[in-house]
């Protein structure tokens, strides 16, 4: 996640926190609780499915509580909660902070895998998200030769393999656009970009509707 993005996701948090705080009264006067009130605060709301008062009681925890044994855990548990939700941008969010704060060597196998799931699972539009695509790909491809043993190697080959179908589909899609307007040389543009891919038309069952359909299901 780009620094701007961070940016946008950490005052959505804080914006979630002083709205959280308006609609409950007894939470606005709650504050300097111990580490280990917030942590259980937390594990509830996750519990109960409310994920807004999780993000806001772990701004508190992080505010008081900075160097807690329990704020590793915590962020971690945030970053799955997220993910299950499918809110993948807050998702990816908490594992950058765990990343940066707790990402010791033994950690940042998993925790990269879960960037990685995180980004592939929330690409929703592939016109929209051609970037996201491509960084995937490049993240994956970058897994994958540093982390050549990883147990989650598997899982990532069949994600990119995913994603090197999504982007021919997504090419030959825009090239059959072009040749149906009479554009040829458009067309030959975005059919040259799939020369050299590691899968071929004959290898994919197109979906039977929209351009990529369930093929991230």
């Amino acid at each position: 996640m780009n620094f701007q993005k961070s940016m946008w996701v950490s005052i959505g948090l804080v914006c979630t926190f002083m709205l959280v705080g308006c609609t409950d009264k007894d939470e606005v006067t709650e504050f300097n609780k111990p580490a280990l009130h917030w942590y259980k605060e937390i594990a509830s709301s996750i519990t109960k499915g409310d994920l807004d008062k999780a993000d806001a009681f772990y701004i508190s925890l992080k505010s008081e509580h900075m160097r807690s044994p329990l704020m590793p855990t915590s962020v971690m548990m945030l970053a799955h909660a997220h993910m299950n939700k499918e809110e993948y941008l807050l998702a990816n969010y908490y594992l950058d902070e765990y990343m940066k704060r707790y990402g010791e060597v033994e950690s940042r196998e998993y925790t990269e895998f879960m960037k990685l799931k995180a980004s592939f699972l929330g690409v929703k539009n592939v016109y929209k998200d051609q970037k996201l695509i491509m960084d995937s790909i490049n993240d994956a491809k970058t897994y994958i030769a540093r982390y050549p043993g990883s147990l989650y190697t598997p899982l990532v080959n069949t994600i990119l393999i995913r994603l090197y179908m999504s982007l021919y589909l997504l090419n030959e899609n825009i090239a059959a656009l072009y040749d149906r307007t009479d554009k040829s040389d458009a067309a030959k543009i975005y059919r040259d970009k799939n020369i050299g891919s590691v899968v071929e038309l004959k290898d994919i069952t197109a979906p039977e509707k929209g351009i990529v359909g369930q093929i991230f299901d």
